[in-house]
């Protein structure tokens, strides 16, 4: 395979727009692998399984079995909505974009692919502090069903609702709407 091979094959990438720049999804690329690379292959591995944390990597190999890329991805259960019931498919999903980034597929303008950056850009986003309308929510909520400003504060070990992130505030909408 040649470079202007490869080159003709990314532009045939369909990509998505986050923040601004073009990614590349997984299945494009592997769509992209294959069309280059018929009889290569893509064996992933679990490295590491334990506390609820996923370490995989990647290899992958050309026609005649010799690795041409490899690459990893760490993912933590309920980190985001889909790691609550798919951390380890995420992970490896992760794992087989980097690796086939490290071949040259999709990576005009990162080795990240659309699905590993708007995942942590959601994490980025359940990690910030709660909006005011969050809190006048909680502050609405709270009473009504039968708990204190103070044990809410005691179980996430905050001093104040306002240090609660987007996350927790997710966690206490979902049980209230269990009650």
């Amino acid at each position: 395979m040649t470079y202007e091979s490869l080159m003709i094959a990314n532009q045939t990438i369909t990509k998505i727009e986050v923040k601004g720049k073009e990614y590349a999804e997984v299945n494009q690329r592997i769509r992209v692998f294959r069309m280059l690379y018929p009889n290569g292959s893509i064996e992933t591995n679990i490295e590491s399984l334990e506390k609820g944390i996923c370490v995989m990597s990647a290899v992958v190999k050309d026609d005649f079995g010799s690795v041409i890329g490899v690459g990893h991805a760490y993912e933590k259960e309920d980190s985001s909505f889909i790691n609550k019931t798919s951390y380890i498919e995420n992970c490896e999903t992760s794992a087989v974009g980097r690796a086939l980034g490290m071949c040259g597929i999709g990576i005009d303008t990162s080795v990240a692919s659309a699905d590993e950056v708007l995942n942590a850009i959601k994490q980025q986003e359940e990690m910030s502090l709660i909006s005011d309308a969050q809190y006048n929510t909680l502050m609405k909520c709270i009473p009504n069903h039968n708990q204190t400003v103070e044990n809410v504060c005691n179980f996430f070990k905050v001093k104040d609702l306002r240090e609660l992130t987007v996350k927790h505030f997710m966690i206490l909408m979902n049980k209230i709407g269990e009650q």
